[in-house]
């Protein structure tokens, strides 16, 4: 049975459609990540699911239940938003137990549902701080403590992470991973960065646009795109794409006409149209240094020496941006030409309407 269900939900502003019929279930205890660029209507969506927005047209179900005409608080959800929201004035104690008091909880169940929260989130020794006295990773384990005590249904979470700095940042996403182990709750996070998504999801909700593109595991998304948008969009550093067009098709091999490039033939059981326009994905990761299978001569224009690996970024004749991220500090100049090539099974094909074709 879906713990949450939406079922053609649309939300518009007037004359502008934010969310454009999304239909999506996600899974008792399931950890879903609402990924997409600024403006996608991520945010939009979560805040309908939490009731702080009104639904337009559509159903959002819970359990079972429609909740459309329900306040956030009959809803069995809690919301941890990307500001902290704490009150200064207030212990950490009493920030966590806000919630508790206006449901006018009897103290005994205020202390222990509390105390329970600050042993899961390590904020026993500062129960009696203020939010002043605490580092951003606290307060927002403090936040987090807010919405653990209401005991809800599913926890959503608006870009929680945005305001902390990379390092913290990093310790904060194992920490809710590990959290959703402990708790086994379904949670649904929102995030513009695609690494969170991909280190913490079971499953992630790509949108463009106000719309679905693409729904899977980060692996699935990662090894096999459904079009354009989520290859760009998904992977970093992004998808390399070159231009062609299909020269020849005879039931098992393709042949793509890449201009100044030369020709690449691929097995495939099906193939757009001849002379139809296509496009080629490489992921920066998949190329080799030196020839191969297919081989193009390229002239970095910057080079990263990160140590762990290095990251190249240089141009094709047709204007594409290119980038190639090798193991280790193999030894590339800037402005050097190196061969570098690609095996034909890491290649990803796009019809001209962006569409991938396997």
């Amino acid at each position: 049975m879906s713990q949450l269900s939406l079922k053609s939900v649309e939300k518009s502003f007037n004359e502008a459609r934010v969310i454009k019929g999304i239909d999506l279930n996600v899974a008792d205890g399931e950890f879903v990540v609402f990924v997409g660029p600024s403006g996608c209507g991520k945010s939009t969506l979560l805040r309908m699911i939490a009731g702080l927005e009104d639904v337009s047209a559509g159903e959002i179900v819970i359990s079972g239940k429609t909740v459309n005409e329900l306040p956030p608080v009959q809803r069995g959800i809690a919301m941890v938003f990307q500001s902290y929201a704490l009150y200064p004035h207030m212990t950490v104690f009493e920030n966590i137990a806000f919630p508790l008091r206006v449901e006018r909880l009897p103290q005994a169940e205020v202390d222990k549902r509390v105390h329970a929260a600050a042993k899961v989130l390590q904020l026993e020794p500062r129960l009696q701080h203020r939010p002043g006295q605490l580092s951003g990773g606290q307060r927002q384990r403090v936040a987090i403590g807010r919405a653990i005590v209401r005991q809800p249904k599913i926890f959503l979470f608006d870009e929680p992470l945005s305001n902390l700095d990379a390092a913290l940042r990093s310790e904060m996403r194992i920490e809710l991973m590990e959290l959703h182990k402990r708790l086994g709750s379904t949670m649904i996070y929102v995030t513009h960065d695609q690494v969170e998504a991909m280190t913490m999801a079971d499953k992630i909700v790509v949108l463009d646009a106000g719309q679905i593109s693409q729904v899977g595991s980060p692996l699935d998304l990662y090894h096999k795109p459904d079009n354009l948008f989520v290859a760009g969009f998904i992977g970093s550093p992004k998808m390399n794409f070159i231009n062609g067009t299909v020269a020849a098709f005879d039931g098992a091999m393709v042949s793509f006409d890449l201009g100044v490039l030369g020709t690449l033939s691929l097995p495939r059981r099906s193939a757009p149209a001849i002379g139809e326009p296509v496009t080629l994905g490489v992921r920066p990761e998949h190329l080799n240094l030196g020839p191969g299978a297919f081989t193009l001569t390229i002239m970095p224009r910057i080079v990263e020496h990160l140590g762990i690996h290095t990251v190249i970024y240089s141009g094709l004749p047709g204007g594409e941006n290119f980038i190639g991220l090798f193991e280790g500090d193999p030894r590339i100049t800037e402005g050097a030409p190196i061969e570098v090539s690609f095996e034909p099974d890491q290649v990803h094909v796009f019809d001209s309407r962006g569409l991938a074709s396997y």
